[in-house]
């Protein structure tokens, strides 16, 4: 088990690749503080599922990235639940498509609050648990479209794009703690996201263009993240890693 003994926080459990992370994690020996929008009785379960399945502890948290009493809030209560996280994947996000002479800037600041903002906040958090154990690894999801620069993702694709500078840059400042920043830019990956922003002509082109002539599964992610985590990416930081069949 890659991950025996440690503990982390992971945000965007419900679905797609959250929830392969949050299941590639526990079944590797994660302690698991699992982060949610909205408390359902369903998610609990399945944290009390997987926890006995495991024999690990799968701690929910629910709180609005949006929210900044709301990510206090949970960072102490995340504080005062355990000693040290050994491991963050940043993972939820919203997604936006519209011509940027469409798109309100209010549209744009929505997008950057969640995909980007919220996450400096949260990442100063828990940082300074990691500072004091002088060890950690912090795994940011990115997006090829940071890359691809598609129609009608100026919005989406700037946030993920600043995301990944911001993750380079903390690097180089967290590296003397010995804590490593990286990010994974998944390309199509099938998720209800996917399904629900990206319109079936599109992703019959991309897929043209795609080496492996396929969508990605969400645990082909998880495995990347399982991989940055571990011990066995132990000199690896300040990079990003296209996840995307060869687009």
């Amino acid at each position: 088990m890659l991950l025996k003994g440690k503990t982390s926080v992971i945000t965007g459990c419900n679905r797609g690749i959250g929830l392969e992370v949050l299941n590639k994690f526990a079944e590797n020996g994660s302690n698991v503080f699992a982060c949610y929008r909205n408390k359902k009785q369903e998610i609990i379960e399945n944290c009390e599922k997987l926890s006995k399945k495991y024999m690990v502890k799968i701690h929910p948290l629910f709180f609005d990235l949006g929210n900044q009493n709301e990510i206090k809030a949970s960072f102490e209560e995340l504080n005062k639940n355990c000693e040290s996280i050994d491991v963050m994947i940043n993972n939820a996000g919203i997604i936006q498509t519209s011509l940027f002479q469409m798109t309100k800037i209010e549209e744009y600041k929505s997008i950057f609050n969640i995909n980007f903002f919220s996450y400096i906040e949260f990442i100063q958090k828990i940082s300074k648990l990691m500072i004091k154990k002088k060890n950690g690894s912090i795994i940011n999801i990115s997006s090829s479209a940071a890359h691809e620069a598609n129609l009608g993702r100026s919005a989406y694709a700037s946030s993920k794009s600043s995301f990944e500078v911001f993750s380079k840059v903390i690097s180089r400042e967290l590296g003397r703690f010995n804590i490593r920043v990286n990010c994974i830019a998944p390309g199509l990956t099938e998720t209800n996201m996917m399904t629900e922003s990206t319109p079936e002509q599109f992703l019959k082109e991309t897929i043209n263009r795609v080496s492996l002539g396929r969508v990605a599964q969400p645990e082909e992610v998880a495995n990347v993240a399982l991989f940055l985590a571990s011990d066995l990416s132990s000199y690896i930081t300040g990079q990003t890693i296209r996840v995307d069949g060869g687009m």
